[in-house]
């Protein structure tokens, strides 16, 4: 963190419960975007059931793509480029964005990343992806409003839906295209707002892997709740209306 300090003169900084944000711009316009931070740690506290961040996590805002790659190839020579970064290094975990059009976006998701990993010692690439596409968008949206809701309607519509299963065999973010992205939010979605039962699984599973327990696959245990759990969730979004 001191050679991140070094490398950028940073004019402005917040804290937001376990969130330490230094900015080389003015914060202030951005007081509503940082307070969802401090929102987001309290959805998922509710709505998993998962611990609170134990230490803190920093976030850099920097203020053009331009001053962001010059910061990440300082501290992350090795790290594939990406518009927005979640890295944790031993204890430290800590956020990248930059100011472009998606920033609330960037900021939600790898915020969401950063308490997930903070809370818990490991979480499958699908489920972490997927929780965290389903929680980058603002509150209001993440019913009815998600980018990938109309998109997922079409691909159910022409038969386009890969087992869960398959998700689960995914290792690298590189192995995640646009479509796996899709069908994890979709199973997240269908977890937090279809069958109770559904719900309830994906708590356990988590409170188990937060306890140390093998958690073995989510599909299996939901299979053994809802044996035919994936025509349930297409069930659910056939139904599900888009804003």
């Amino acid at each position: 963190v001191a050679t991140c300090h070094a490398a950028q003169t940073w004019i402005d900084g917040r804290t937001v419960g376990p969130f330490h944000c230094h900015a080389n711009f003015d914060l202030r316009p951005y007081a509503g975007l940082l307070d969802d931070l401090g929102n987001l740690q309290l959805d998922l506290e509710r709505m998993l059931c998962i611990r609170p961040a134990q230490g803190p996590i920093d976030v850099y805002l920097l203020s053009d793509a331009a001053a962001y790659r010059q910061l990440v190839e300082q501290r992350l020579p090795r790290v594939p480029y990406r518009r927005a970064l979640y890295v944790k290094q031993g204890a430290t975990s800590q956020v990248f964005v930059h100011r472009q059009d998606q920033l609330a976006v960037d900021l939600r998701h790898e915020s969401t990343h950063a308490l997930l990993h903070a809370a818990l010692d490991m979480v499958p690439l699908w489920l972490d992806e997927g929780l965290a596409e389903y929680f980058e968008v603002r509150p209001g949206q993440r019913l009815y409003g998600n980018p990938h809701l109309p998109k997922l309607k079409w691909n159910m519509r022409v038969g386009i839906i890969p087992p869960l299963t398959s998700l689960e065999k995914k290792r690298r973010v590189e192995e995640m295209g646009v479509l796996e992205y899709r069908f994890s939010w979709a199973w997240v979605h269908f977890m937090l707002n279809g069958p109770a039962r559904v719900h309830w699984e994906l708590i356990h599973y988590l409170a188990d892997i937060e306890a140390g327990k093998p958690p073995g696959r989510l599909s299996k245990r939901l299979t053994a709740a809802i044996p035919d759990v994936q025509q349930r969730m297409v069930d659910h979004f056939r139904r599900w209306p888009v804003a």
